[in-house]
């Protein structure tokens, strides 16, 4: 696996805690040189206190939804190989009760603000014809439950266009994996907005007793160093095959399922 990434420039959004710092302390140890990219500056300057005391690591603040900002970042960032998408907010509402602010803070958060930033790198891949995107999704884009109605539909967003780019792409040297986790330990769940645009304030069981952030991490770095595709991860995967080969019975129970 060291192989794959030893000597790359590689490009980690959301890398301020959870599964991006676990990608940022892992991928610090394989020879690369990293970019760590958060709103939160402060957190990222921790983040690299806990890397390797060798790493090439350089911290930058990106917004996702401060689109007028991203050109500047890319200008001053720019020769990536790697490209890690794992910046993102989710929800724990119910439709009847969720304002529409709070869908449109999540689209332009997790879909949109990832696409905008992928369109303005991509010139430079496509022109040395190489490049990898690794998009941090969710099996809620793949399998939406109750409480994520805004959430699922980003990451269903983000599905759709990377698969679409890559059958355009994939010929040209650019590669893309989506990986998609279910319930992580992380702060997902107290970061999450709730009906009214706030934040839960806390973390939830379903998240409490998911695999760990470094777990996880590794699950995804294998999965690049492989080129996968897709690779799901986590105990809840195999509510995908469930979905797909007896949808009846998953309609049932999702409508039970312990998703907070």
């Amino acid at each position: 696996m060291q192989h794959y990434f030893e000597g790359k420039k590689v490009l980690i959004t959301g890398a301020s805690s959870g599964i991006g710092k676990a990608l940022a302390i892992a991928l610090s140890k394989l020879n690369t040189e990293l970019v760590l990219a958060s709103r939160n500056t402060n957190a990222l300057q921790q983040v690299t206190e806990q890397c390797h005391s060798k790493a090439q690591l350089t911290i930058a603040e990106l917004d996702l939804s401060a689109r007028a900002h991203h050109q500047a970042f890319v200008h001053k960032f720019e020769g990536f190989d790697l490209v890690f998408h794992n910046a993102g907010i989710s929800q724990r509402s119910l439709v009847a009760q969720t304002i529409f602010d709070v869908d449109h803070k999540l689209m332009e958060v997790n879909y949109l603000g990832t696409v905008h930033l992928t369109k303005l790198l991509l010139p430079s891949l496509l022109q040395k014809g190489s490049g990898h995107f690794i998009v941090v999704t969710s099996l809620t884009g793949l399998i939406p439950t109750p409480y994520r109605s805004s959430y699922a539909a980003s990451k269903h967003a983000l599905h759709g266009f990377f698969d679409s780019m890559r059958a355009e792409l994939e010929s040209q040297g650019i590669h893309i994996t989506l990986a998609a986790p279910g319930f992580v330990q992380t702060n997902v769940s107290v970061n999450a907005l709730i009906g009214d645009g706030s934040a839960l304030g806390k973390m939830d069981d379903a998240q409490a007793n998911g695999i760990t952030a470094e777990h996880c991490a590794h699950q995804i770095l294998k999965a690049t160093a492989k080129k996968k595709r897709l690779q799901l991860i986590g105990r809840e995967s195999y509510a995908v095959w469930v979905r797909r080969f007896f949808p009846s019975l998953f309609a049932r129970l999702i409508k039970k399922a312990k998703v907070r």
